[in-house]
């Protein structure tokens, strides 16, 4: 069976922010057009970002998916390693802050920044 493979930016046991990816099974429709499950969905939100964006590192507020649609995007976490993610692809935001905690800059998050001179356009769809 094929697989959608789901990158995940999400808060570990430690309060630091960590890339995982999971596999979604593609279980549906024909050989064709292979689907996964419907999956639920709450909000769609478009953002654009002007060339020179750039941001502090931050929690995510609400688990969402991040798709780029256009312009490249570098995710950056505090243990020094990064993702670029470019036009037609996506992560998992739920790095949020963790239960009974406050946000602390210092340990929590990620930052992000526009790499090129194209705007970065990008989709965010919220479970």
């Amino acid at each position: 069976m094929a697989t959608f493979t789901q990158v995940i930016l999400y808060t570990d046991s430690d309060g630091v922010a960590r890339f995982r990816e999971e596999a979604i099974p593609l279980s549906e429709g024909s050989p064709k057009a292979q689907l996964s499950a419907p999956r639920p969905a709450s909000a769609l939100q478009l953002r654009m970002s002007p060339v020179g964006f750039s941001s502090d590192f931050h929690c995510t507020t609400t688990p969402q998916w991040l798709f780029v649609l256009s312009g490249r995007m570098e995710i950056m976490l505090r243990d020094g390693s990064s993702r670029v993610f470019g036009p037609g692809q996506h992560f998992y935001s739920a790095d949020t802050v963790p239960a009974g905690q406050a946000f602390d800059p210092a340990v929590h998050g990620h930052a992000s920044r526009l790499l090129g001179d194209e705007p970065l356009v990008t989709a965010f769809v919220r479970d």
